[in-house]
């Protein structure tokens, strides 16, 4: 399903060439190495630390065991304030490792955490701070870092959408005690599926170390607790592959967002804020309506010619059945008006055109107008 079928959805998966891909497969098969940290995750590791320009990185089965094992490495307990406004593995991952997640409130701007908000929410029972780089914009590192330091807290930054973000100069993933991403085939960089951690932090390091790999320390002994989560050789010749490529594929995405700009300028339509001074990596175009009602008019609109966006992020977390609520008006509002629409590599410009004629009809505009939505509105 993709659009040489007259189908168009919210993402789809860059392949590399075939020719791109067997190669790896053949040292694959002449090796019989196929899993327990081979030579390709190793050289892929090597690539990505290089390419993120970060001092550790371990190469996971995906995004989601990332985060727990990060819970683990740094042996959180009792409370880990996070944010409401993210895909659900965010919270599932804290209430998974034995955690309270407590929900603090979003920036009605960039959609990610509100540092003003979290101090308020520290309790004697809190060991952490989780927040989430919201469709790869970056939070407040600063603020978040200060209060961190003020009442001796960790930090793991969420950063599944952050891949190759540069803020000031710097990857984003420098930041906190650990940061975790997706290699998910939905994002901009994959290895069909995978994720990796990052620290900084020798000692954190070590330990991620051997809990991604049950624990072993040898063979035959164990420096303590772990899980399973490594990747196999498949997913790292993967990921080999589609890293040269990701300049390109970001330079692609970056084009489609712009003409996306142009075209839906002056429709009443929010987006979330991008700093100056950050090198944005479009892994997501979400625009925010004005009423959640246009929302699902344009959304069946879209969905009866083939075109199926997104709503990236609906419920608002902190109203899972399996968390204790907690007020976030912000993240409660802007989750019923987001709707990510269609981005990728392979988006043609007359499918944008045809998105954007649909979202101004419904919005009661014509296409390229200028005017800006007051409430997260911001440049590309």
């Amino acid at each position: 399903m993709d659009e040489g079928h007259n189908v168009i959805n919210v993402t789809k998966t860059y392949l590399p060439p075939l020719e791109d891909y067997v190669p790896y497969l053949e040292r694959i098969w002449a090796s019989h190495r196929v899993t327990n940290n081979g030579p390709l995750a190793k050289e892929l590791e090597d690539q990505l630390k290089h390419y993120l320009n970060v001092k550790h990185l371990f190469f996971v089965s995906n995004g989601t065991i990332a985060l727990q094992i990060a819970i683990k490495a740094l042996d959180l307990r009792g409370e880990i304030i996070t944010t409401p406004f993210s895909y659900v593995a965010t919270t599932s991952s804290i209430v998974w490792a034995g955690c309270q997640p407590v929900f603090v409130d979003v920036d009605p701007h960039t959609l990610c955490l509100n540092p003003a908000l979290i101090e308020a929410a520290i309790t004697c029972r809190t060991s952490a701070i989780l927040p989430v780089h919201v469709y790869g914009h970056p939070c407040d590192v600063e603020s978040i870092q200060a209060i961190a330091r003020r009442h001796g807290l960790k930090v793991i930054y969420d950063a599944a959408h952050g891949f190759g973000v540069r803020r000031g100069g710097r990857s984003l993933l420098v930041h906190g005690d650990v940061a975790t991403l997706s290699f998910h085939a939905t994002k901009v960089f994959h290895t069909v599926e995978g994720g990796a951690l990052v620290t900084q932090d020798d000692g954190v390091a070590h330990r991620i170390a051997y809990m991604r790999n049950f624990g072993h320390r040898g063979q035959e002994g164990f420096w303590g607790l772990g899980v399973n989560g490594k990747s196999s050789e498949l997913h790292a010749a993967m990921g080999l592959c589609v890293l040269p490529k990701v300049a390109k594929l970001i330079h692609r995405r970056r084009a489609i967002c712009a003409l996306y700009d142009r075209l839906l300028a002056g429709t009443g339509l929010g987006r979330p804020r991008v700093d100056r001074g950050v090198a944005y990596n479009y892994a997501y175009y979400p625009t925010i309506f004005p009423s959640e009602a246009q929302l699902l008019v344009a959304r069946e609109i879209l969905r009866a010619r083939g075109i199926f966006p997104r709503r990236y992020f609906y419920p608002s977390l902190n109203q899972l059945d399996y968390v204790v609520r907690r007020p976030a008006p912000v993240a409660d509002d802007i989750a019923r008006r987001v709707l990510c629409l269609p981005l990728s590599h392979a988006l043609e410009p007359r499918s944008v055109v045809q998105i954007a004629g649909v979202l101004s009809a419904v919005m009661g505009t014509s296409p390229s107008r200028t005017a800006r939505h007051p409430v997260a509105a911001g440049r590309n």
